[in-house]
């Protein structure tokens, strides 16, 4: 029986902040970066994982994956979907660790990144590529993923169940689907909100050539120029590419209904992250306020039960889930399935470090197996930083191609790591000089 035999982690940080890509309203100067784990076994291949951070505190992320050492070394290697159930149990029910949450922030997200190295080693072991491995699972061993505390009021195993049991007959010719057609992307990449507008002008005309029929801008800064911004963006694109807006978390309620009815004559899509992604009442008040333009949160949405509240209260109409921010691929089953329950359509988070790479396998295997459905569902795309994994994300025509390499696709390539680890990597190094 393989076991595995250590943990790795490493600080590794992008310096994204020069060229102000990733700049919002609330995160001016992020520089990308992961807290990076890999678990070594005695035979067969090793597996990865990160949490998503945005630079200073990615020590004190990594230093949160380095506490549950003790719960894997030495363990048996996880290859099916009871002991991956275990292990996100076992690391989930720590308790000592759990008070630092319980089940939110850097603890929990230090769980999600392990989670998911475990669940890379089980597909890489199974020769499949996660959204397959997955899918392939029988609706009894996807309901076994998840931990149904804190959910029954909402989504019963029966219900997810039974939302399994539905979509199975069409799993074949749907997975046929994706390996032949891919998955509906947006990009994110001519927004930021530190790009000039001549810059943004070019990258929108680029993104519509490219095939995108959607694209999103950061706003929150200043109303005057969010309305040139939109406005500009709109005379750019016409009227058949949708336009989402993202605010980051910026405003107060009020401040959000208000900024949003004067982009309203620019036809936004979505307000995403509209006020503070803990207030589900808010967001409710919100999404009654403005009517027709939808209303999205969910990348710092800390775990399943307040997706559950915001989806019970009608808060939001579009449910971002995030890779790397809740407890791993346990806890995001529990998302898609009560997302399905709901009928809210998923269009997940990405961007960042290693974003792109693993979400889209979420959004196919909850196309395959979950809700059997892509309509107004789209993933985010940002083009920057996929050349240093090994098996990148690949959007072709607006869409991403299905990954077909085994496991989640987060392992970077060793020259990346070597390059930019932080502190001492050359990419600091020489910038410190």
């Amino acid at each position: 029986m393989a076991r595995i035999t250590g943990m790795e982690v490493l600080d590794v940080r992008f310096p994204t902040s020069r060229e102000l890509d990733g700049s919002d309203a609330m995160n001016p100067d992020p520089d990308y970066s992961a807290a990076y784990v890999v678990l070594h076994t005695d035979g067969g291949p090793d597996g990865y994982g990160l949490a998503f951070t945005i630079g200073r505190g990615n020590d004190v992320q990594a230093a949160a994956i380095g506490a549950l050492r003790e719960h894997l070394v030495g363990r048996a290697v996880p290859e099916d979907a009871a002991a991956l159930a275990e292990l996100s149990a076992t690391l989930v029910g720590d308790s000592q660790l759990r008070w630092l949450g319980p089940e939110k922030g850097v603890a929990h997200m230090a769980i999600g990144a392990v989670v998911n190295a475990a669940w890379d080693l089980a597909a890489r072991r199974a020769d499949r590529p996660l959204w397959r491995f997955l899918a392939e699972m029988s609706p009894e061993q996807v309901a076994g993923l998840v931990d149904f505390r804190y959910l029954t009021d909402a989504l019963t195993e029966q219900d997810a169940l039974d939302i399994l049991r539905a979509a199975e007959p069409g799993r074949a010719e749907r997975t046929a689907r994706m390996l032949a057609e891919g998955y509906r992307a947006y990009t994110t990449s001519p927004g930021w909100l530190g790009y000039a507008d001549a810059k943004l002008v070019r990258l929108a005309k680029q993104a519509v050539a490219d095939g995108f029929d959607m694209i999103k801008l950061k706003v929150g800064g200043d109303l005057d120029d969010d309305v040139r911004r939109m406005k500009l963006a709109r005379e750019t694109v016409g009227k058949g590419v949708r336009i989402a807006v993202d605010a980051n978390q910026r405003w107060d309620v009020g401040t959000a209904i208000e900024w949003m009815r004067a982009l309203a004559p620019y036809e936004p899509y979505w307000i995403e992250e509209p006020t503070s992604p803990d207030d589900v009442l808010g967001h409710r008040v919100i999404a009654e306020a403005l009517g027709e333009i939808r209303v999205a949160t969910g990348e710092h949405v800390q775990n399943r039960v307040i997706f559950k509240q915001l989806l019970q209260a009608k808060a939001i109409s579009v449910l971002q889930l995030d890779a790397c921010r809740v407890g791993g691929i346990n806890e995001n089953v529990a998302i898609l399935l009560l997302a399905a329950k709901f009928g809210v359509p998923v269009c997940p988070h990405a961007g960042g470090v290693g974003l792109c790479e693993m979400v889209r396998h979420l959004s196919m295997f909850d196309f395959v197996a979950v809700s059997g459905t892509d309509a107004d569902r789209t993933i985010e795309w940002v083009d920057h930083l996929h050349e240093h994994f090994t098996d990148p994300a690949v959007v072709r025509d607006g869409r991403y191609l299905a990954p077909t390499a085994p496991g989640f696709s987060a392992r970077m390539h060793d020259a990346t790591l070597r390059r930019f680890r932080y502190p001492d990597g050359p990419e600091w190094t020489e910038e410190a000089r």
